[in-house]
């Protein structure tokens, strides 16, 4: 075909004679202007052709001069039934009508009737009748109203074959073919008939050009468009009105907008409709939306009168909220023009609507609307899916049905979208079967919508196996797959897919290497996450977008150093850059540096999204930031943003990872809209705080408000029945999860419930239950076995724990530390010394013991025996004057059990009390007013003696403690913890 249109080329710049091209515009071109083929016009019968291509005298058979009574069938005609056409046309050939016309004039009128409403099937009967009732009679009128009225009908196959057998044929009838070619969307076959008029030396005429234009248009065949161009001006046909607007609206398709326009310009006086709707049109397409509406408005100053096409390319110019008045003004003026409202214009006014996000007004213009077309239902349906209307939808998609209208594609692709948004698999896997069914599932943007749906809902084997049915895969299919997998954890498949992306050779762009980021961050592969970058840089198809996820998934690898070195190589930083790196702190426990970059941002002239927030909230709350935390929420306020969905959420955690949970209580009441995280952050926060009774109360309003818990909220949950050691109510919440919400535990869950009954030192049970898991233990649920056992001196439980601790080598140097910690409480030396080597073998370090306050505006850090604090002798003597008093009034004892090292007594008395929080209790005592509350935040589990420690300063200095460990959160008043002893 490339060859045919290069051929083309060659033979358009040839001299006109010496294709035999017949190019003259006279008066006869003019009175068969009504026989062209044109998207609006209609062939219609005109005896008098050019000589060159009349038919020799047909035979008429007597039949055919039967009296034919057309009068009747012409106003059936223009009443537009086609049933009455049939009937009328058979009542004619059995004989009851009297003889007025010919037959070609009535089979013309069904004919035309029958391609202006796509009737194929009954274009065909009345074809055959046509042959039954006059064969051998042959018509050169009647077959090009075939060639017509087929190709108008879809049927590019029975057009041709008509073509073919014609041994005559007129201008019109290659009209007729090359405008069947361009209404079926077969742009090369238009091209290839008109190539074959040109070797043919067929007299072309004005109305052969705009059919050849369009079809170089559709190819976007600008050089194609061009030489057609040449032919026309070599014609004469240049300044005919119908032919410069084709010619136009060729260039404006091929984005040659400043060749289109000045053809328009060209144009002296503008008198037709036509020509300023097709320059309006192409600025609207090419999304120049403000061009198209300047040029409406020049048309309204000329007076010229605008018509439905008009309103329709200035409505679609209307692209986005900021045309908002604009919309309303030409709504306005359709309103003024006319009392009925046209479906085309009506239409056109729904999707600006939709456009400008005012589904109210959109739906204000539909339900006024008497003759509803498809085009009505699915724009109404597509813009609450653009409007994130999901539930809207899916309503407005019943209503569809009531209506008896049936789904189409279109229908399809926006409910399957809704699915998926709303999570809402049965409905997405109906109109999947649905799809199927009618054979949509074939079509490539309703399977790539189908493989979303899926991912989204994540059923992953279902996305799978549509992926692998899928009988044609686009960039898109591919980039979906691989997204799909990545955002649920499927990391081993989404890095395979992208292998066979690359194994064929296709494209990769910013959006799937984000895909393939996002697992390499879900792997922790450094590694892999290096060779990632690599290629992004050979290919250099690094943004701002892929710049900033490298920040993130180097930070969410533990690589800080190269987040930095990343975040500093970007140029011009953006919000989402400034959060990616605050992220990056925060995961590897650098909340204060965080906080400092909160501080450069704020220099910046960049304004913060509700994401960069709960970056900053998340640091306060990592922290234990009170008054930190405080400002943020000042800062939300002062700036307007609504207090729900993350922001709400990560406000309560944070106050409840600061201690105070009377604030978290009041921020989680004065939200209106509770959605299920702002319950589960709440729920959380209780069992921080030990609060079981609390937390159990607070699931049941929850469910009272129809809210399905997920297994985030049942994790929540089971935590705080184990702080709580409330064993039934933890049991009884595992078997809901499952029998009631049908919600597979995870590891962590099991490994809350054997912590629970681990502290009730119903070890036996625990182990029992360990043992007919589904699954095999993790090193979780090991660690919860071992702790317990250390804690209620279980050594023959205590040593399987241990060993199969060990034997699953985990990468946590916390379990290592605690198998290490209860054989040195058996004093088994050797053996500590074996798992510290085996800890070093592995590159894993214990993470020292650390303990902060906050004073003022400033973070104060110790660690176990810390001398680099500016007030280091201050805070030591006061610590001696606290241990004394303790000593003396409140009996205090240091219990060197807890010291697990291999040294003297006297050396264990001194390493406890240099523990971290005591240096934070001693700076708290000391710069801090007499009765004021103490908050102080621990990396690690408080040990029992620290604690003991805590209690008698709360009862015998006047001062309430809060107290963050490793597991919770401890309330010391008055000589009484909160966590009963239990934690």
């Amino acid at each position: 075909m490339i060859v045919s249109i290069k051929l083309l080329m060659q033979l358009s710049c040839h001299p006109a004679h010496a294709l035999r091209l017949s190019c003259t515009y006279s008066l006869m071109a003019t009175s068969l202007s009504r026989c062209c083929y044109t998207s609006s016009s209609t062939l219609t019968y005109q005896p008098r052709l050019s000589k060159t291509h009349v038919s020799p005298p047909l035979h008429v058979p007597k039949n055919s001069q039967k009296p034919v009574n057309t009068c009747s069938l012409k106003e059936i005609c223009k009443r537009r039934n086609l049933k009455e056409a049939f009937q009328c046309l058979n009542n004619m050939y059995s004989g009851r009508n009297t003889l007025l016309i010919f037959p070609d004039e009535a089979y013309a009128q069904v004919f035309e009737l029958c391609a202006s409403k796509k009737a194929l099937s009954q274009g065909k009967q009345i074809h055959a009748l046509l042959i039954k009732s006059y064969h051998p009679y042959k018509s050169l009128f009647l077959d090009t109203k075939l060639v017509f009225m087929y190709g108008k009908c879809g049927s590019l196959l029975e057009a041709e074959k008509v073509f073919d057998k014609m041994s005559h044929r007129t201008i019109f009838t290659w009209n007729a073919k090359l405008g069947a070619y361009v209404s079926n969307g077969e742009p090369l076959g238009a091209l290839e008939t008109y190539l074959e008029m040109q070797v043919w030396g067929i007299s072309v005429d004005a109305f052969t050009f705009p059919c050849v234009l369009k079809a170089c248009a559709m190819l976007k065949d600008i050089d194609c468009g061009a030489q057609v161009h040449g032919v026309v001006t070599k014609c004469g046909y240049d300044s005919i009105p119908f032919v410069v607007n084709s010619l136009v609206a060729m260039y404006a398709k091929c984005y040659d907008l400043d060749k289109a326009r000045q053809l328009f310009d060209r144009m002296g006086e503008k008198e037709d409709v036509v020509l300023w709707n097709s320059m309006i049109s192409a600025y609207s397409a090419c999304g120049l939306g403000v061009e198209a509406l300047g040029l409406l408005r020049d048309m309204q100053k000329t007076g010229q009168v605008t018509n439905t096409y008009t309103y329709v390319a200035s409505l679609q110019a209307c692209e986005n909220s900021l045309f908002r008045k604009t919309g309303l003004e030409i709504h306005a003026a359709i309103l003024k023009s006319s009392q009925n409202l046209d479906v085309y214009v009506a239409n056109a006014l729904i999707s600006m609507y939709v456009r400008c996000g005012r589904m109210t007004q959109a739906a204000g213009v539909f339900n006024r609307l008497e003759n509803k077309d498809s085009v009505s239902w699915n724009s109404m349906l597509t813009g609450f899916v653009q409007n994130g209307l999901y539930n809207e939808a899916m309503q407005f998609f019943h209503r569809l049905q009531g209506a008896g209208e049936k789904p189409d594609q279109v229908s399809v692709i926006s409910v399957v979208a809704a699915s998926g948004r709303l999570g809402n698999l049965w409905n997405g896997m109906e109109m999947h079967a649905y799809a199927i069914k009618h054979g949509f599932v074939s079509d490539l943007q309703v399977g790539n919508t189908v493989l979303d749906m899926y991912a989204k809902c994540c059923c992953m084997d279902y996305m799978g196996r549509t992926f692998e049915q899928m009988p044609d895969k686009d960039f898109i299919s591919w980039t979906t797959a691989i997204a799909g997998y990545a955002q649920n954890n499927y990391h081993v498949m989404a890095l395979a897919l992208f292998r066979e992306v690359q194994t064929k050779g296709l494209d990769v762009d910013a959006m799937m290497i984000g895909s393939i980021l996002l697992t390499c961050s879900g792997l922790k592969c450094m590694s892999q996450v290096k060779e990632i970058h690599g290629y992004i840089m050979r290919k250099g198809i690094s943004d701002l977008v892929l710049q900033n996820a490298i920040v993130d998934v180097y930070g969410e690898c533990g690589n800080i150093d190269y987040a930095i070195k990343m975040f500093e190589f970007i140029e011009f930083k953006d919000v989402v850059s400034w959060t990616s790196m605050m992220s990056s702190y925060v995961h590897n426990g650098l909340a204060n540096e965080a906080l400092e970059l909160c501080c450069s941002i704020n220099e910046t002239s960049l304004v913060l999204d509700s994401v960069a927030l709960v970056t900053m909230i998340s640091a306060a709350a990592s922290l234990s930031a009170l008054k930190k935390g405080k400002e943020i929420h000042g800062f939300i306020l002062r700036k307007g943003f609504m207090l729900e969905g993350s922001i709400a959420s990560s406000l309560v955690d944070m106050y409840a990872c600061c201690g105070d949970i009377e604030n978290a209580y009041k921020l989680f009441n004065c939200i209106q809209n509770k959605d299920l995280v702002l319950w589960t952050s709440m729920i959380n926060a209780n069992g921080l705080h030990g609060r079981g009774k609390a937390t159990i109360d607070l699931f049941y309003k929850m469910e009272y408000e129809n809210l399905i818990p997920d297994h985030i909220t049942f994790l929540a949950l089971l935590y705080a029945c184990s702080h709580a050691g409330l064993i039934n109510e933890g049991k009884r919440f595992l078997d809901i999860m499952i029998h009631k919400y049908q919600l597979e535990p995870w590891p962590k869950h099991y490994a809350c419930l054997v912590d629970l009954l681990g502290r009730a030192n119903c070890l036996e049970e625990a182990y029992q239950f360990v043992k007919n898991m589904p699954f095999e233990p993790t090193a979780e649920i090991w660690s919860a076995i071992l702790g317990a056992c250390r804690v209620h001196s279980n050594k023959e439980l205590g040593e399987i724990a241990a060993q199969k601790l060990l034997e699953l080598n985990s990468l946590n140097p916390g379990n290592y530390v605690l198998v290490s910690n209860v054989f040195a409480a058996s004093g088994r030396w050797t053996d500590v010394e074996q798992v510290r080597m085996k800890m070093k073998g592995s590159g894993l370090k214990k993470t020292p013991g650390c303990s902060w306050i906050e004073i003022g505006n400033k973070l104060h850090t110790f660690i176990a025996r810390d001398k680099s604090h500016p007030n280091s002798d201050e805070i030591y003597q006061k610590l001696a004057q606290i241990t004394e008093k303790l000593e003396i009034e409140g009996g205090y004892v240091p219990q060197t059990k807890f010291v697990l090292h291999n040294v003297e007594e006297d050396e264990k008395v001194e390493m406890l009390y240099g523990h971290s929080e005591r240096l934070a209790i001693a700076c708290g005592l000391l710069n801090s007013p007499v009765g004021t509350l103490i908050r102080i935040a621990k990396n690690l589990r408080v040990c029992g003696d620290c604690h003991t420690f805590c209690k008698l300063v709360s009862r015998f200095f006047g001062r309430e403690l809060v107290v963050r460990d490793a597991n919770r959160f401890h309330h010391f008043k008055d000589g009484v913890c909160s966590c009963g002893d239990f934690w």
